[in-house]
């Protein structure tokens, strides 16, 4: 086997998930929404900005990547 710089692609299969959100979460994520589309000067829809936002959650929880991190280390 050929030794390339690229890694193999993870698996990118998108998995669905369905939620329930209280009202005043859901009218929050209407509002962000809103201040998105004034921003950026296009609409999105609340579903297609939750992954986005749930990923940079996580990405600035430190604690959370640290924990990961070192989870992952300790399985390779």
């Amino acid at each position: 086997m050929a030794d390339i710089k690229l890694p193999q692609l993870p698996d990118r299969t998108p998995i669905k998930l369905s939620i329930s959100v209280l009202p005043d979460l859901h009218q929050a994520l209407a509002d962000y929404a809103g201040l998105y589309a004034q921003t950026y000067g296009r609409d999105e829809p609340v579903a297609e900005l939750i992954p986005a936002m749930l990923a940079t959650f996580l990405e600035s929880d430190r604690a959370f990547v640290r924990e990961r991190d070192a989870r992952l280390r300790g399985q390779k």
